[in-house]
C-alpha cells in the first residue's frame, strides 16, 4: 500500500472514518447485536487503524469508536449521553482496550519494519563480501559499495577518493557517530552535516583511501544504516588490502 495512504494525512482521516462506517453499517441491527459484540467488531478497525497506519492514527481509532459507540449503541440514542452502568463500563472498556491494542499493534508493526530492514542490511554485507572474494580488482567492490552507500544512507551522490586526506571534513566514526570539527554531530536530531562526510577506509591497519559522502538535506540516517555503511567501507578496505592494488597510508597521515 502506497506510504501515503498508510501513513500520511490520509492514515489519520481513515482512522478517524472507519469506526464511524462501521458504526453505520451496523445501525439497522442493533436491536438483534449486543453491545458487547459492537464493542468487539470496534476494536478490530482499530487494530486495523493502527497496523495499516501508525500509532496516532491507531489512537484517534480507539477514541472514535468509543465515541460512536455511545452516541449509536447506547441509549439514548443518537445524544452523547449512557444512562446505563453496564454500557459505561462497555464504552470505557471499548476506549481502553482499543488505545492498548492500538500500541501492542504498532509496535508489532514497528518490529516488522527493523526484521524486514535488518534483513535487506545483512543481504547488503553478504554480497559485497561474496564480491569481495571473486573481484579480480578492487576498483569492482568499491564502486559497488559507492552504490550501497548512496541507497543506505539516502545520499544525493558520493565518490572515492584513494589514499588522501585533504582538508576536515566532519567524518563518520566506526561507532556511527559523526565528527565535526572536535565535536560529536547530533544526527539523530539534524541528519547528516549539509556538506562532504567523509567515511574513511581501513584494514589491517593502513587507510587506502576515504568514501566522500554528499547527504540529502532533511533525511536522517538511522544508527544501524550508519553502522552498516562502517561495515560495507571496511570490506571495501580489506577487499583493497588483499590486492594490494593501492599505495599504503599510515594510519597517522
Amino acid at each position: 500500500m502506497p506510504q501515503v495512504l498508510t501513513r500520511g494525512p490520509l492514515a489519520i482521516l481513515a482512522a478517524l472514518a472507519a469506526p464511524l462506517a462501521v458504526s453505520a453499517i451496523l445501525l439497522p441491527f442493533r436491536d438483534d447485536i449486543a453491545n458487547t459484540d459492537v464493542a468487539l467488531i470496534l476494536v478490530v478497525v482499530v487494530v486495523a487503524a493502527a497496523v495499516l497506519g501508525h500509532r496516532l492514527a491507531g489512537a484517534l481509532a480507539a477514541v472514535s469508536a468509543a465515541v460512536w459507540f455511545d452516541y449509536f449503541f447506547t441509549r439514548p440514542y443518537e445524544h452523547f449521553s449512557i444512562t446505563r452502568s453496564a454500557d459505561i463500563t462497555t464504552a470505557v472498556l471499548l476506549l481502553v482496550v482499543g488505545l492498548i491494542v492500538s500500541q501492542l499493534a504498532a509496535r508489532a508493526r514497528r518490529l516488522q519494519v527493523i526484521a524486514i530492514t535488518d534483513a535487506e542490511y545483512l543481504a547488503q554485507i553478504h554480497h559485497t563480501a561474496k564480491l569481495a572474494q571473486s573481484a579480480t580488482s578492487p576498483t569492482g567492490v568499491v564502486d559497488q559499495v559507492r552504490a550501497q552507500l548512496v541507497g543506505l544512507l539516502h545520499l544525493q551522490d558520493c565518490r572515492f577518493e584513494y589514499g588522501t586526506l585533504l582538508g576536515h571534513p566532519p567524518r563518520l566514526e566506526q561507532d556511527g557517530s559523526v565528527v565535526h570539527g572536535h565535536r560529536t554531530w547530533d544526527v539523530e536530531r539534524l541528519g547528516l552535516p549539509h556538506e562532504e562526510v567523509e567515511l574513511r577506509v581501513f584494514s589491517s591497519g593502513h587507510f587506502y583511501g576515504r568514501f566522500m559522502l554528499r547527504p540529502t538535506p532533511g533525511f536522517i540516517p538511522s544508527l544501524e544504516a550508519r553502522l552498516v555503511a562502517v561495515t560495507l567501507a571496511d570490506q571495501a578496505g580489506s577487499a583493497v588490502d588483499a590486492m594490494q592494488g593501492v599505495p599504503r597510508m599510515a594510519t597517522d597521515a
